[in-house]
């Protein structure tokens, strides 16, 4: 029985091979681990677009405030003050792009307004709001100090800023993540194709007459899927390591991974048994998979967390006992898809 299982999986395996759009995806994987470290630089300023160096944004100043906003801006790194005596003429010369914003203010009822303007474009736009963001929170910093005395009660003091790096910060909570669970959401997919093609072609009868029982048919399917994604994320934290990303952890990542697979998988192979048509299934399958990552990311012990606390280094007994869950949830899938099948089996007899 297990030889015919392995048999049903290399066939499914040397399938793949000439399946394109799984081959595409694969390459896209392995060229995002592979220059992860050079990617992660671009990606990071969308991220986080305040963490891009080396970006001044010239800031045209007018107004009644002016001279305070500028003390502020001089304070805020990549943000560059110009003066100007109108409004208007620091309108025009955004219009003749000599300066990437304006902010304009006023001083009404003892409070400073600030009217800003920025141009509507696309990555620029991002990074000039991030620095007038901070510009403006700068003044709002100073003002509140310079006023504090006239308070009756001394406002509570600012902890100082963490320093994190926001490239460390993306590479665990967003690209390792991706990486890892990429494999597992096709491996699903791969499934539904699967089955749901032995069902549209009539194939699924040949197979059985080999003898194969559909349980060994759809044990082959569902190890070929599942056992891909481990093999692929085994293979994406290898090439992390070597590019410099250190990973801690890598057998219980490996182990949520695969545990996470059978969970896929089995969702696949219970649509297509429910459907047996490949536009349903898949339709179903995608709604199922985002519906229970969607339910799963509200907990504060979600996948993505986990993943980001395993790779880290920064895991505690919590996180390897839902770790340890996941994977007794996967043996209680993988029984119930098997229990399914098993009806179906003995129904088509």
């Amino acid at each position: 029985m297990r030889d015919r299982r392995l048999t049903i999986a290399r066939r499914e395996l040397s399938v793949l091979r000439s399946e394109k759009t799984i081959v595409l995806a694969l390459l896209i994987q392995l060229f995002i681990a592979a220059f992860s470290s050079f990617l992660v630089v671009g990606l990071v300023s969308l991220y986080d677009p305040g963490s891009a160096e080396g970006y001044e944004v010239d800031v045209g100043v007018s107004g009644e405030a002016r001279y305070e906003l500028v003390y502020a801006a001089h304070s805020v790194s990549g943000a560059q003050p110009i003066l100007f005596d109108t409004e208007r003429a620091a309108q025009q010369a955004f219009d003749r792009r000599q300066v990437d914003a304006i902010l304009h203010t006023d001083r009404r009822d003892g409070r400073i307004h600030v009217t800003a303007t920025v141009p509507d474009e696309n990555v620029r736009t991002t990074v000039t709001v991030t620095q007038v963001r901070d510009t403006l929170r700068e003044l709002e910093r100073r003002e509140r100090f310079e006023r504090s005395e006239s308070l009756s009660t001394p406002p509570l003091e600012l902890p100082d800023a963490p320093a994190s790096s926001p490239y460390h910060g993306f590479t665990y909570t967003a690209l390792i993540p991706l990486l890892l669970f990429l494999p597992v959401f096709i491996s699903g997919s791969l499934v539904v194709d699967s089955v749901t093609e032995e069902f549209e072609r009539g194939t699924l009868e040949l197979l059985r007459v080999a003898p194969l029982s559909l349980t060994d048919i759809v044990d082959g399917k569902l190890l070929a899927a599942a056992g891909l994604a481990p093999a692929q994320a085994a293979l994406w934290l290898v090439v992390l390591s070597v590019n410099g990303t250190a990973i801690f952890a890598p057998l219980r990542l490996l182990a949520l991974v695969a545990a996470m697979a059978v969970l896929a998988a089995g969702l696949g192979v219970f649509v297509s048994l429910v459907t047996a048509e490949r536009r349903t299934a898949q339709l179903l399958y995608s709604l199922g998979v985002l519906l229970a990552f969607a339910g799963a990311t509200l907990s504060p012990v979600s996948p993505t967390n986990v993943v980001a606390r395993l790779a880290i280094g920064s895991a505690d007994a919590a996180v390897t006992l839902v770790v340890v869950g996941y994977v007794a949830l996967a043996v209680v899938a993988y029984g119930g898809v098997r229990a399914a099948v098993g009806r179906v089996d003995a129904t088509s007899v």
